[in-house]
């Protein structure tokens, strides 16, 4: 009986020491990181710039480091092109990356050497990215020069020094770095479709688009709602790229959020302005979370709809 019992309680207990096993290094982390917390918002009360003296003397503001974020016209320009930026390029990111997975969905061979060129992109180091391609898209560089064989007429774009273009240069940059990201997840979500579906809708005499349209696409809804979501928070912090390559210009055209906030904190050493613009930046990102995984629900109470119907019915 005690043997019994004794072989009872080790599932749970294992389950216990996994989840603690996920779990301490979580908590350590955020026990390390604490303390810079504190300060943040200890600042973000109090107007203090390195040249007002000992931050412990900072005069406290209240709210009126938040008011002055609030009201400051550049913050909302930097938001309205970090949600263009991030827009833009999730969305191509995702039609890149959803591509490249029906493609390699199916095995044939040298499928895992172009399986490796493909996520090479997001395997590089974002500055060596931005170097690289500073280099490249130089105006007499080697993308003009293949540019004006391909069109047989001299190509002279000046791609990082006129806004629009530069703006151009900097969403595709970021496209083309992230999509193995959507690509990976895609990828993965297409693998997990059980097959037995494709075989019937076969078997009925349905078409490559229609098995596509109307099995394997509503399937994927949980996957695409999660690519999208991980793809646009990581795309609103982008911070590496745009600021070796272009430092926020060619004036303020890719002055983002993370940039602005940067220039804010470590140039200008508007401290106190810099750490409630942090806080007000994390707010809105937890509200973008909270919407996702709301999403995410619902799909996820969807997909559970249509595999009770059958069950339902039956």
């Amino acid at each position: 009986m005690a043997n019994a019992q004794t072989i009872a309680r080790k599932p749970g207990r294992g389950l216990l020491v996994f989840k603690w096993t996920l779990l301490g290094p979580l908590f350590g982390l955020l026990l390390f990181i604490l303390p810079a917390f504190l300060l943040q918002l200890y600042f973000s009360f109090h107007s203090w710039t390195i040249y007002l003296g000992s931050w412990w003397d900072a005069e406290f503001a209240g709210l009126g480091v938040f008011r002055d974020v609030l009201t400051d016209s550049r913050f909302w320009w930097a938001a309205l092109r970090s949600l263009i930026f991030a827009s833009l390029s999730t969305l191509g990111c995702f039609v890149a990356g959803f591509a490249l997975a029906m493609a390699m969905h199916r095995p044939f061979r040298g499928h895992s050497l172009f399986y490796a060129v493909f996520i090479l992109p997001m395997l590089t180091v974002p500055v060596v990215i931005a170097y690289t391609f500073e280099m490249l898209l130089f105006q007499r560089g080697p993308i003009n020069g293949i540019l004006s064989t391909i069109l047989m007429t001299n190509v002279n774009v000046t791609w990082l020094a006129q806004p629009p273009i530069a703006v151009f240069t900097v969403i595709m940059l970021e496209i083309w770095n992230w999509t193995p990201f959507v690509f990976i997840i895609m990828l993965a979500g297409l693998s997990s479709l059980p097959p037995e579906l494709d075989e019937a809708a076969q078997v009925l005499g349905a078409s490559r688009w229609r098995i596509f349209s109307e099995v394997q696409l509503p399937l994927l809804r949980p996957v695409i709602m999660l690519a999208l979501i991980l793809r646009f928070l990581e795309a609103m912090g982008e911070f590496p790229k745009t600021w070796a390559l272009l430092q926020g210009g060619p004036g303020s055209a890719t002055e983002t959020v993370p940039v602005y906030l940067f220039l804010t904190t470590w140039q200008y050493f508007h401290i106190s302005r810099g750490a409630a613009m942090s806080y007000l930046v994390l707010i809105f990102m937890i509200l973008i979370v909270l919407l996702g995984i709301r999403l995410l629900r619902r799909e996820k109470q969807t997909i559970d709809a249509i595999h009770a119907k059958p069950g339902a019915g039956e």
